[in-house]
């Protein structure tokens, strides 16, 4: 079977295997024999294999001799710790640089994770010299970014984009633009169309979209996480990082049953041993975050200073407040009421869902990986792989974040309708002035404010 066959069926795919010579002209006769029709087979009869990127050693020389008398298994767990540490040091730094070094972490994570997918369909697709397909996915993926992330600079800097006539009139069209721009790229992928290989062309767009859905529109969900307060942007980034290290510790030294077969290495017991450590992590964690504006506090644009500005009146949620504990637990521990953050119960939901359903993030990319037969998306990071490979769980659990945020935790935002409101004309102003004084007057609350005062 052809390749792109035998990956939607599971069939292995094995080195460079040429279609023989007289099979392949005789293919060809058949194929100009038909007049302008496509059959199955007129895309995929070319080339039955192609040779996709393979995982190579690049561990650092330096570890290498260090750690040249270790068996291979705790080789890589040396190397994998050592990585790991060096990352986690790079997270504090960037999360004490603040908000805009975060946005543009994002940002640069997004493009190098959209090169790695696009990479393996360019191998395949580019083996066809069949034009346009990686210039049409960087063009698609500056679409979708300038999209998002201009409804998001419309959304978050509102009065600075009003202030600037450029950036007003870019607001006003800005979805008209984004559509135009858009439809110039639809337009480009039918004129590439080279016939005999409509298909794979179709398999190609079709590969590009599903990675813009995958990759851009979850790294734009993780800012809008980061705008409702860092603490919202950490603590679930935290708790994949701490699940997946304690999962793999876990496994290591206790793991015996398998979990899945689409990850072999995956156990039960570190399933299990990561899930209860995330947990307490998690509660741990939000415990400490939640006594900081700076990490509590909506990221907010300050136009007067030109700056992110993160400091408010802490809401009730990051609040102590005293709980009473259930009969059973009070008769283990002895204690009638704990104080503690209502935000720490919604991290126990945040955590749950790291340990439980984010995993299967990491499966969905198992199955990719072994569809095409790659170890790895890439060889970025010693030990682990490519930034896929280390943000496969990420992205499913910044679109966890941002649905839970919107169902549970965001309200009506007084400063966004006060800057809707400014936008309209006097006279609009002035009606809208009228109906909420009557509104208040009505409740009685307008009367009572002027005799306060």
């Amino acid at each position: 079977s052809s390749l792109l066959h035998g990956t939607l069926v599971g069939e292995p795919v094995v080195g460079m295997a040429l279609v023989p010579s007289h099979r392949l002209g005789s293919r060809e006769s058949e194929a100009e024999a038909k007049a302008d029709g496509e059959t199955a087979s007129d895309s995929e009869s070319r080339v039955e294999a192609v040779t996709l990127p393979t995982s190579v050693d690049d561990t650092p020389e330096v570890l290498n001799r260090a750690l040249s008398n270790l068996s291979s298994r705790w080789k890589n767990w040396w190397v994998r710790g050592i990585l790991t540490l060096a990352m986690i040091a790079f997270f504090f730094i960037i999360i004490y640089l603040g908000p805009m070094v975060l946005m543009m972490i994002v940002m640069c994570v997004q493009i190098k994770c959209f090169h790695e997918i696009i990479t393996i369909g360019y191998n395949v697709y580019h083996s066809y010299d069949l034009p346009w397909f990686r210039t049409l996915s960087w063009y698609f993926l500056l679409c979708v970014n300038y999209f998002f992330y201009g409804e998001t600079v419309t959304d978050y800097f509102f009065t600075l984009v009003q202030r600037e006539e450029p950036l007003r009139i870019l607001s006003k069209y800005h979805r008209f633009i984004s559509f135009t721009l858009y439809l110039t790229g639809f337009c480009m992928f039918v004129l590439s169309l080279v016939k005999k290989h409509y298909r794979l062309q179709f398999y190609m767009f079709g590969w590009t979209h599903v990675t813009l859905l995958i990759v851009v529109t979850q790294s734009h969900l993780v800012i809008h996480n980061l705008f409702e307060g860092m603490i919202w942007f950490i603590v679930p980034i935290s708790c994949v990082i701490c699940n997946d290290i304690m999962a793999y510790m876990f496994g290591f030294f206790f793991g015996r049953t398998p979990l899945i077969k689409l990850s072999p290495k995956k156990t039960w017991e570190g399933f299990i041993g990561g899930c209860f450590a995330t947990v307490v992590f998690g509660l741990l964690l939000s415990y400490v975050m939640s006594g900081y504006r700076c990490f509590v506090c909506p990221v907010e644009y300050n136009n007067d200073t030109n700056s992110f500005t993160v400091d408010c009146e802490p809401s009730d949620l990051f609040r102590l407040q005293e709980y009473n504990i259930p009969g059973v637990i009070q008769s283990v521990i002895g204690w009638k009421t704990v104080r503690m953050y209502p935000f720490q119960i919604h991290s126990i939901a945040l955590s749950t869902f790291a340990s439980l359903i984010g995993p299967f993030g990491g499966f969905f990319a198992s199955g990719f990986k072994r569809a095409f037969k790659i170890k790895d998306f890439a060889n970025t990071i010693p030990g682990h792989g490519g930034i896929m490979d280390r943000f496969d769980c990420q992205y499913l659990m910044a679109t966890f974040v941002n649905v839970y945020i919107a169902s549970f935790i965001r309200g009506p935002n007084p400063s966004k309708l006060v800057q809707q409101f400014l936008t309209l004309r006097p006279d609009q102003q002035l009606h809208i002035f009228n109906m909420l004084k009557s509104h208040l007057t009505d409740k009685g609350m307008l009367t009572a404010a002027t005799e306060d005062e």
